[in-house]
This record gives C-alpha cells, structure tokens and sequence, in this order.
C-alpha cells in the first residue's frame, strides 16, 4: 500500500504546478491596485459573536474549496460570473467538495466594506440559500454597488430591505467581515481572488486549475 504521507506530497507537488500550466494571466486584484485613502479599516474583537462561514456543497467532504472575495473587485466578479459555476455544477451540487465563502475586502472602495455586511444581513434574517444568491447578484451588478442596489437585492431574495440596508450602512457585520478577512492573511492570501483547496493556496482562479486540484485531492 503507497504510504499516505507520500502521496499527499505527491499531489501537493501537482496542484503547485498547476497554475503554470492553467490558464495564464489571471491576475487578481490587491490593495495596491485601489485608492483606499480614507476608507476606515476594520479589527477583530474576539469578544463579539460572529456568524458562520457560508458554505456550499458536502459540509463533511474530503475536499473543501475556500475562495476569498471582495465585491468590488473586478477579478472576483469575473471568477463568480465565468469560473464558478462550472465548479458548482460538477462539485458543489453532486456533493464533491465543501465550498466556502471568505470575505476579504482589500478595500478597494466603500463598497468593499459595505457589501460584505449587506450579504451577512442575508444570510443572518433569510439563510444561506438567499445569502448565496444576494452574493452572485452583487457581482452581477458590480457597477451598481450601493444602499439602492442592496434593497433592490434584499427584496428579490426575500430579505427586508430596510434591514439589509442599514446593516450596509452601519456596517454591522464588520466583525464577521474581520474575522474572515484575518482567516485569510494567517492562511497568505494578499489579493483576490484567492481560491485555497484542501490548504495549498492556487496561483490560479481559472475554473481547469481548480478543477485539477480537486482531483488531485480526491
């Protein structure tokens, strides 16, 4: 029988070879890439309760999938819009995999403190399932993002608008929002997209890379 140890470093050495040989030049956006002057930062209180991290698929799979996003990146929007859904459809929903939503504001504007406490608001009154789909419809809408978009959103998911607003607007969930983004620099993320499978951090967003890591950890 092949000893474990070795065959998990054998596939490591294969996933760390495979932004190499995926799909070039997507790049991701970072902090050095926006004008953040002014745009408060956020900390973590460990004294505040938090929500959980949203995940999809298998909560128990062998293989778990972490993505770290800001919604006002461009990069993200075009990993969620054009990489996603083909990792959902062959992983997330046939139960493959474990998939799980970090939120990472850089910041690269207001937005990108505001919005991931709009999506919390949604998943804390509505759920997951309306949490996942108000998230897609603020990359979808990248362009607009704002307190309008997000109780335009909140009505079509079945949330309260007014709740979902403030939330943004306050920034409620900021230590959720802290907790996650800090998950993610102890783990080396520094721009975003980053997508982790299974600890090994991809060079990659492209939906081929991902897919050849989750094999390769299967």
């Amino acid at each position: 029988m092949p000893d474990d140890n070795a065959a998990r470093s054998t596939r490591r050495a294969f996933i760390g070879g495979l932004a190499i040989a995926g799909t070039a030049g997507l790049a991701g956006c970072s902090a050095l890439s926006g004008d953040d002057d002014g745009i408060p930062t956020i900390t973590v209180d460990p004294e505040t309760e938090t929500l959980p991290t949203p995940v999809r698929g298998d909560p128990d799979a062998d293989v778990t999938v972490a993505a770290f996003e800001d919604y006002a990146c461009g990069h993200c929007a075009t990993y969620v819009l054009e990489h996603l859904p083909s990792i959902v459809n062959d992983y997330v929903e046939p139960g493959v995999i474990r998939y799980e939503h970090y939120d990472f504001p850089l910041p690269l504007s207001q937005e990108s403190l505001r919005a991931p406490s709009a999506a919390r608001a949604v998943q804390d009154t509505v759920g997951l399932d309306a949490y996942w789909e108000f998230s897609h419809a603020l990359f979808e809408n990248q362009g607009r993002l704002g307190l309008s978009l997000y109780e335009e959103l909140a009505s079509e998911v079945g949330a309260d608008p007014a709740v979902v607003r403030a939330a943004a607007e306050e920034r409620r969930y900021d230590p959720t929002v802290a907790e996650s983004r800090q998950y993610g620099l102890q783990r080396g993320v520094e721009a975003t997209p980053t997508v982790i499978v299974n600890g090994t951090v991809l060079d990659s967003y492209a939906a081929d890379v991902i897919a050849q890591a989750i094999e390769a950890e299967r």
